[in-house]
């Protein structure tokens, strides 16, 4: 069985796409050669910044013959429509046979398709794949009329055998023909030279100095790195990203250490680390003792004579131009904070559109310090401090370094509020804010930060859904599920008791207000400028009725109270679809949270999540297994008696009426159980309530075995009847347990 490698040679490929590339190569072949019979034992895809590679070992020497029985119409059936069966499964007419069925005589072809030889199945497969790769961009080059990421070089396509004897796979796609030759590095070992096997190609590739698997050569990368930092007494700034994204620039990674001019040493870490990175693909390269990054490591794609040093200095001329430009920034910026202070930096803001329904980053921002200030109390946070760090939070918005840098907002805004000499957890809110930004991101714990941060959060979802601006599908333009997830992980991580549901209200309600009266400005400013236009040339009654057609034209939004009703109820079914999700990778399944869901006070989450991990923990027990199906039976009983005889079975079970001891012995159980669970509920120990519905299960167990419900005596069976309501009572206070399965 023969091993098939190729490979497709062309100009630099982009490293953010070499990866998906190298998988789209592996599954569009081994999809296309399999559903054409050509089986294989494994596979492998590489790639390099010039290469994609796709070795198939053990693969099918020719797909096999496949023989298949066809139907065919009945032998009585017109003559056309027989030959038109014929003609289909490529038989004549006395190939065919005949089999009695039910609804006469039918004729069966036997359709016989020989298989097909590797080679031709591969060149088939292999031209398909590169005429319709799904490169995200592609470009076309010369006068040919293939697409592809960069021009396109070579094809290699070799079968081998266990004797290391290679065959070419013949195909020519767009004037490039295949054959068993690659090259090697570009500047280093330029030359093309031919390959039999895929080891073989390997060995011959890293003679060559290219590194084919990008995992080797980013651990190549890593290692260096650390060892150049070591050498010198400090630490790499570890980053797996640009890790992932250098392995894709070079073939050949040879890490170099140069050192940052002291004369940058006073700009922020942060700022070194990102302009290095984004401009310059440079690692950092940090003090331990002072903490200051003083050096980085480039990764150059070729060896030397002179060890690097042409390169370092080329790459330490390139920095330094770089970080002047981020030394102005910090310094202008600083500058106009000292002058201005943060709130002035900020004013620039009024006029920058947030979304033009919802008005200016400045309205925004005065959203966000009046929700702050409401918040602060319930997470512990002085209500002045958390709306001045509300107010200064997005000023660093408006300064050249985020400008330059957006990914260091937030960041930029601690540095720039403690410039300004605000204090008391201001700068870290003002960093802060914005998390969580992802499930790895960090959950402030600091209570400004907490208000600030839950107030943005907010003010974002109750905006967008007062405008209808809703998650639909998989599109989130304004990440909306991100922001409600943020706003559950912070009242989670530290345990907020708050009552969303009004906070949600009056919030979205502010927000149509507020677009109310902005759509009721731009008319009346239309009004304004159309009788302006008007005024010289018409007469009164003409301007009256000019300003009657003006009004009926672009009549203002108008909201009702039951739209925002419908509203912010939605907004909070959101909210507990994103805890669903959140919960479920705690491992709390769905049907529990719903029990917890339909309890009142929903829209405490912190409430929510202690009631369902409570039930959670006590459904994974014998008793409440056990209890979970008890209730079950006394509430279909009791749900089936109340529907045939029209009427409620919910009080007046009394144990003067009991036959049996089972019934008095479930009385008792319920006396005691009752007050338990009310006193737990009512001081938020759901564990506690659980216990106590957990002393129901032997009683009530032993009643069902016991005593028949439904019995002809219809005092004792109302009596029973209302005997079990208070079962159904009695669990039902602590979760909706009709929504749990099984």
């Amino acid at each position: 069985m023969p091993d098939l490698l190729i490979e497709l040679f062309s100009e630099e490929i982009p490293a953010r796409m070499q990866a998906r590339a190298a998988d789209d190569l592996k599954r569009l072949m081994a999809d296309g050669l399999v559903e054409a019979g050509l089986t294989y034992a494994g596979a492998a895809a590489f790639s390099t910044p010039r290469r994609l590679t796709l070795t198939l070992e053990g693969m099918a020497d020719s797909s096999p013959t496949l023989r298949e029985e066809r139907k065919g119409p009945r032998v009585d059936a017109p003559e056309k429509a027989i030959e038109g069966f014929c003609r289909g499964a490529g038989v004549s007419r006395d190939d065919l046979n005949v089999r009695d069925e039910k609804k006469g005589q039918v004729y069966f072809a036997t359709v016989t398709t020989p298989g097909r030889p590797a080679e031709v199945i591969v060149a088939e497969v292999l031209e398909r794949v590169i005429r319709n790769f799904p490169w995200p961009k592609s470009m076309r080059w010369g006068k040919g009329g293939l697409r592809w990421v960069r021009p396109l070089h070579r094809i290699l396509c070799i079968l081998s055998d266990d004797a290391d004897e290679a065959r070419i796979v013949p195909l020519t796609v767009d004037g490039i023909t295949s054959d068993d030759k690659t090259e090697g590095h570009r500047f280093m070992a330029p030359g093309a030279f031919a390959v039999k096997s895929f080891d073989d190609y390997a060995a011959k590739l890293k003679q060559a100095k290219v590194v084919l698997d990008p995992e080797e050569r980013a651990e190549a990368i890593r290692q260096e790195a650390q060892n150049l930092a070591f050498a010198s007494g400090m630490d790499l700034v570890e980053d797996a990203g640009l890790l992932r994204e250098v392995a894709g620039l070079v073939e050949w990674p040879v890490p170099l250490m140069g050192r940052i001019d002291d004369e940058f040493m006073d700009l922020p870490p942060e700022v070194l680390i990102t302009s290095m990175k984004e401009h310059q693909k440079f690692f950092s390269v940090r003090n331990p003792k002072t903490g200051r990054v003083e050096r980085f490591i480039t990764v150059a794609n070729r060896e030397t004579a002179d060890h690097g040093a042409t390169i370092l200095a080329g790459n330490q001329k390139v920095l330094a131009a770089r970080l002047s430009d981020a030394k102005f920034f910090w310094e202008n910026d600083l500058r106009i904070v000292r002058e201005k202070g943060l709130e002035g930096m900020a004013e620039g803001l009024r006029d920058v559109t947030f979304h033009n329904k919802l008005g200016s980053q400045a309205d925004r921002v005065d959203r966000i310090a009046a929700l702050a200030r409401e918040i602060a109390p319930l997470v512990g946070a002085k209500p002045d401090l958390a709306a001045e760090a509300a107010r200064v939070a997005k000023a660093d918005l408006q300064s050249e370094m985020v400008g330059e840098f957006p990914e260091l907002q937030g960041l930029m805004g601690r540095y720039y509020a403690q410039a300004a000499g605000h204090d008391d957890g201001v700068p870290e809110a003002c960093e802060e804010h914005y998390k969580p930004l992802g499930p790895g991101d960090a959950v402030p714990s600091a209570p400004v930060s907490v208000a600030v941060a839950l107030a943005d959060k907010i003010d974002t979802l109750t905006g967008f859904w007062a405008i209808d601006e809703k998650p639909t599908g998989s599109k989130d333009p304004y990440a909306l599920r991100r922001a409600a997830l943020g706003v559950i992980r912070l009242v989670l991580g530290n345990g907020v008791r708050v009552s969303s549901a009004p906070i949600i209200f009056a919030n979205v309600g502010k927000h149509i207000a507020a677009l109310i009266e902005r759509e009721e400005k731009k008319v009346d400013a239309g009004i304004n400028d159309l009788l302006k236009s008007l005024y010289e040339t018409t007469t009164f009654d003409e301007r009256s009725k000019a300003y009657d057609r003006y009004r009926a034209d672009t009549h203002s939004i108008a909201f009702d109270t039951e739209e925002l009703e419908n509203k912010a109820p939605d907004l909070l079914a959101f909210l507990h679809d994103r805890l669903k999700v959140h919960l479920k990778d705690e491992g709390l399944r769905h049907d529990v949270i719903d029990a917890c869901l339909a309890m009142e006070g929903n829209d405490d989450l912190t409430l929510l999540v202690h009631r369902a991990r409570a039930l959670g923990d006590f459904l994974k027990t014998d008793d409440g297994e056990n209890l979970l199906q008890g209730f079950k039976r006394a509430n279909n009983i009791l749900t089936q008696a109340e529907d045939k005889d029209g009427v409620e079975y919910s009080f007046g079970a009394d144990v003067k009426f009991a036959e049996t001891d089972e019934e008095k012995a479930l009385f008792a159980a319920l006396d005691t159980a009752e007050p338990q669970i009310a006193a737990a509920l009512k001081a938020e120990d759901f564990a506690g309530a659980m216990s106590a519905m957990a002393a129901l299960r032997a009683p009530i167990d032993a009643f069902f075995e016991a005593v028949q419900v439904n019995t002809d005596n219809d005092i004792v069976r109302r009596n029973r009847l209302n005997l079990l309501s208070r079962i159904r009572t009695a669990c039902s206070s602590v979760a909706d347990l009709t929504r749990v399965e099984g």
